[in-house]
């Protein structure tokens, strides 16, 4: 299943383990607290080159998911162009099974 990563991601949101909005996502990036940065693929140009540099700068692993749509779905939220994973556990996992997807 091609979106499999997306119902971890639910999931991760549903423990408390994600963060979302932008001063909240870059806050955490900055403290370190973030593992995984998801940004939106329909995500603004200028929001993907924030993000993009910022995880960049502090060493943050990031990937291009989904559109807002399905990643907005995933969490039951309206409007979400990023999410970050705060758990190591769960970013690891979704990092695999996006890997998987790209392999396979």
């Amino acid at each position: 299943m091609k979106n499999s990563y997306l119902n971890l991601v639910g999931l991760a949101f549903r423990a408390g383990k994600c963060s979302l909005g932008e001063e909240a996502i870059l806050k955490d990036i900055r403290s370190k607290q973030m593992k995984l940065l998801i940004i939106a693929k329909d995500a603004a140009p200028n929001t993907k080159k924030k993000f993009t540099d910022k995880c960049t700068y502090y060493d943050i692993p990031f990937v291009i998911g989904d559109d807002r749509d399905q990643l907005s779905q995933a969490m039951g939220k309206n409007g979400r162009v990023a999410v970050g994973i705060k758990d190591d556990g769960f970013a690891k996992k979704i990092i695999s099974m996006l890997e998987e997807t790209n392999r396979g």
